[in-house]
């Protein structure tokens, strides 16, 4: 066996003989790390026997089972909902978030409501001892038999644990700390948790295991390691959430089994991480009555409605060039709508400091949201407020037109069920639209006509 040096980009997994400053394959710099790899004519071991390898042959369409896959319901139906209807058996789910936000909670609470039913469940740390798993489930008042604690860091020992208990759900906390005896990269390495990952891959699709892998993410927000992690799992979960709010938003990015950009809204309290069956209630429960540049818009997150308040400030520049700045939407979006106001409805905008900001941490990415954001900056930069039992919908087109959205019917119901009085959408949505409650529905062609019927002029 022979030692040979590669450098290997932590971002995309580019590797090359030699060191350079700049990743040739994502364009990033100072990614490529150092990785010293054996050659050699050995075999490369793997965590499944020959044995326990089922061999595939290749089938005839018609003859594949198209069953829906069997999948394992918790009590939690937030949880359920993102993974689009339950855990898969023998998928592969990675939940990336940043430290201390509350992933090993959250994995450890599912780990306990799945034990009650019956189930195995193994919870495998590589960063906590055994104690410490047991001090934070006393405190989450978690007293599971059927809930073992395996705290390894090798994979080959965790594979003959896995062999011995038959459990039916593994998490895996987390990825970079969990490693191979056969690579010689430390763990964390790019080799190190592509090489993994592939392994764990093949246990939980051979063994029709369920395992749930956490891993950290950067600064930049994307969850570390090469890129490549996310393309080999079945799902992809990111938990977000404020440091000094109690929210945590569950999002599904890649899903297999299910929809994308699903969410899930939990509530982290002193017993643990608590569901939040109606987010509609919780983002609009601090909105300032008579403010200007606040506004409700009708947003679908995945399957579900959603009403967010969405609040602008428009004040003058103090310097040469105007300040555009988001949180929660699309930076370009408000200045795309901001030039239609400027060309198609006369506001002059070109001095002024534009701020736009989605409460309550929520991001906000359908063209839906269009109408909300253009009617907010008029309000704050008018001085008016708007008012507070209206909502709005609707796409802003290039010419100033308000364009058509689409799953109308479920914005106007949640709308309704929330005691707004007022819709303003897209005229073009009226027609064939079947609805007898008590909502005022008012259609809008362009953004001068929304303008006119929100400001009452």
């Amino acid at each position: 066996m022979k030692k040979k040096t590669k450098f290997a980009c932590t971002t995309c997994g580019y590797e090359s003989p030699k060191w350079m400053g700049k990743c040739p394959g994502c364009q990033s710099w100072n990614t490529m790390v150092e990785e010293v790899m054996m050659i050699g004519k050995s075999k490369r071991p793997t965590l499944l026997s020959e044995a326990s390898q089922q061999r595939v042959k290749p089938r005839s369409l018609p003859m594949i089972d198209a069953k829906d896959e069997a999948r394992m319901l918790t009590s939690f139906p937030e949880f359920n909902r993102v993974l689009g209807g339950g855990i898969v058996k023998g998928s592969l789910v990675l939940i990336g978030g940043d430290p201390g936000i509350g992933k090993s909670t959250l994995l450890l609470q599912v780990s306990a409501d799945l034990s009650k039913q019956g189930k195995k469940v193994l919870y495998v740390t590589g960063e906590e001892s055994a104690r410490q798993i047991k001090l934070r489930a006393s405190r989450l008042n978690i007293h599971e038999q059927m809930l073992y604690i395996l705290p390894e860091t090798r994979l080959e020992a965790i594979a003959e644990h896995v062999e011995v208990l038959r459990p039916e759900l593994v998490i895996m906390d987390s990825i970079q700390t969990f490693h191979l005896e056969h690579i010689t990269s430390a763990p964390g390495s790019v080799s190190q948790v592509r090489e993994s990952t592939g392994e764990i891959m093949k246990l939980a699709k051979s063994k029709e295991i369920s395992v749930f892998i956490v891993g950290h993410v950067t600064k930049e927000g994307a969850i570390a390691g090469p890129r490549m992690l996310e393309h080999m799992v079945d799902t992809v979960l990111y938990f977000e959430g404020e440091r000094h709010h109690t929210y945590r938003i569950l999002r599904a990015v890649k899903n297999r089994f299910g929809s994308t950009n699903e969410l899930g809204i939990f509530d982290m309290k002193e017993g643990g991480l608590v569901e939040v069956l109606n987010p509609s209630e919780v983002f609009l429960e601090e909105r300032s009555q008579g403010a200007t540049g606040s506004v409700v818009v009708a947003s679908i997150e995945g399957t579900r409605p959603m009403l967010v308040e969405l609040q602008s400030l428009i004040s003058p520049a103090c310097y040469g060039n105007p300040r555009r700045m988001t949180t929660g939407i699309d930076h370009n979006r408000v200045a795309l709508i901001m030039a239609v106001l400027e060309k198609r409805a006369g506001l002059f905008l070109q001095n002024q400091d534009a701020y736009v900001k989605v409460a309550g941490g929520v991001k906000l990415d359908e063209p839906a949201v269009d109408l909300g954001t253009a009617l907010s900056i008029v309000s704050s930069y008018k001085d008016q407020p708007l008012r507070a039992s209206d909502v709005f919908v609707g796409e802003v087109g290039l010419t100033g037109e308000v364009r058509r959205v689409s799953r109308v019917e479920q914005r106007i119901h949640e709308t309704e069920k929330l005691g707004f009085c007022r819709m303003i959408l897209p005229k073009r949505n009226l027609s064939g639209l079947s609805f007898s409650g008590a909502l005022q529905l008012i259609g809008v062609d362009t953004i001068q006509d929304a303008i006119r019927v929100a400001f009452g002029e």
